[in-house]
């Protein structure tokens, strides 16, 4: 189950949380200036803490929609963005909320690899077509191409190069992620966007869970997780298992074995595959192009410990960098 963020949070202490104020934006949006990872100042960061301008906002097209609400390409002060409607769910409405509250997991967190938050915010415009709306979040538009995309739709595969190109990417995404105590939970080709330049960055944080610090799982008390994609969800979760950040390093196997296999992970019932995984170990048959080179060699033996059943025995992002920047320098 993805952690509320107390609104509190995202406001100067001066502030209480309004509709008028529109309350939760994040510090890294700023009138009349180029998002960038430079870290702002304290007096930019109190300017705009709180305010969306929805007249510097424009929705251009429609990219995709889910279960949660709609995401739209779009401009900001006159930038490419992404806007994500995050809309009341009918049969689950918390669980709408608490995946609002979930992307806003990474609000104040800037890194490379990793799609940021412009703003956020729980108001909206008076308008009869969001009065469903939970919220709005304000992203980085990261290009219109998916990792699975790349691996499902071209006609060229990636590659060795381009698998551990991709692969080191988004390790360091979640070595960054992990470092901050969050754990994405949702992390699959579909999830993983490709910029222009060729650069991978995770996305789609509606299902994450920020850990307390000091502690790499959720606490005995909080409720189970269940959210996530079943294919690419870890066996201990599937048993109803507390989250932790090897939860993540599982994910990234079955997602390296996309890369390189081209292939869906499983096929038939969803129940019987989900058994499969947690009774007796099953995971996606290895094809012959992992035992074709050295470096497919490397790969295979990389994926075998990060799809470990137990999450101890799997490595941690900083361990598995390391083995992808070692098998990279064999190219």
């Amino acid at each position: 189950m993805p952690s509320p963020i107390p609104i509190s949070r995202f406001l100067p202490r001066s502030l209480t949380p309004t509709k008028s104020l529109r309350p939760c934006s994040s510090p890294n949006q700023f009138q009349g200036c180029r998002f960038s990872y430079a870290k702002p100042s304290r007096a930019l960061q109190r300017r705009f803490w709180c305010t969306v301008i929805w007249d510097e906002l424009k929705l251009l097209d429609l990219l995709g929609s889910g279960g949660f609400g709609w995401v739209y390409k779009g401009t900001y002060y006159g930038q490419i963005v992404a806007i994500k409607k995050v809309r009341k769910c009918v049969k689950n409405k918390l669980a709408a909320r608490q995946s609002f509250w979930a992307e806003l997991n990474v609000a104040h967190l800037l890194h490379e690899n990793i799609v940021r938050v412009v703003a956020a915010t729980t108001s909206v415009p008076a308008n009869p077509e969001d009065e469903d709306s939970v919220g709005t979040i304000i992203m980085e538009y990261a290009g219109g191409t998916s990792l699975d995309h790349r691996i499902y739709n071209c006609t060229e595969p990636l590659g060795m190069r381009g698998c551990l190109t991709f692969s080191h990417d988004i390790v360091s995404g979640l070595s960054f992620l992990h470092s901050h105590h969050i754990v994405h939970l949702d992390l699959k080709p579909a999830n993983v966007f490709i910029t222009e330049a060729g650069r991978c960055k995770i996305g789609d944080f509606g299902c994450s869970l920020k850990l307390p610090i000091g502690c790499d799982l959720t606490p005995t008390g909080q409720l189970r997780h269940l959210a996530g994609t079943y294919t690419h969800r870890a066996p201990e979760l599937l048993k109803g298992g507390r989250a932790t950040l090897k939860a993540d390093i599982y994910s990234f196997a079955i997602t390296l074995w996309q890369m390189m296999s081209r292939d869906q992970p499983y096929s038939g019932d969803r129940q019987c595959v989900m058994y499969a995984v947690v009774a007796y170990n099953r995971r996606p048959t290895f094809s012959t192009i992992f035992d074709e080179s050295s470096l497919g060699r490397g790969i295979r033996s990389i994926i075998s410990k990060c799809w470990e059943c137990e999450p101890n025995r799997r490595p941690s992002a900083v361990e598995l960098l390391e083995n992808i920047n070692c098998l990279e320098a064999q190219l």
